[in-house]
């Protein structure tokens, strides 16, 4: 019951973390917010295993970890549609859905080995938070194209 509470908890503030991140990407550098985005998950992964994991202290990781649970998908999206233009951004950012979700597999996969080898998940969950944080750092590198003229009508 808990841990379903929980991840209600984690998804109603998906809801608005994804929302808010929606009308960010609209106002501010996406670069910068997956900077933000990629940085708060690396290091909430890396709380948890530190957490007491009592109510309160699986409560602030819910909240911290579902603001930012979907949160990169409308700074990505804009990032693909300045990289590939409007008519190729879409299939671009398919591959990223696609090579997102074997990579999830491939993590969960490394995860149990790596807590049937030792017995935890504690460097599981250190290597995805300084994945987290090695993303965040390389989100800000990532080169914008200069803006295309606009050519008016004749």
């Amino acid at each position: 019951m808990q841990a379903a509470s929980l991840l209600a908890l984690m998804g109603f503030f998906d809801l608005f973390g994804t929302t808010l991140s929606g009308w960010l990407t609209d106002r501010f550098d996406p670069r910068k917010l997956l900077f933000f985005y990629y940085g708060l998950r690396g290091l909430s992964l890396i709380y948890l295993p530190y957490s007491d994991f009592s109510l309160v202290s699986l409560s602030v990781f819910a909240v911290f970890y579902g603001l930012d649970w979907i949160a990169t998908v409308p700074p990505t999206v804009r990032i693909a549609n300045e990289a590939f233009g409007d008519k190729n951004a879409p299939l671009v950012f398919g591959w990223v859905v696609a090579g997102h979700q074997l990579g999830a597999a491939c993590a969960a996969f490394f995860a149990g080995f790596v807590r049937s080898a030792q017995g935890d998940y504690l460097q599981a969950f250190m290597i995805a938070g300084l994945t987290g944080i090695i993303a965040a750092v390389l989100s800000l590198l990532i080169t914008r194209r200069p803006a295309q003229p606009v050519l008016a009508a004749a």
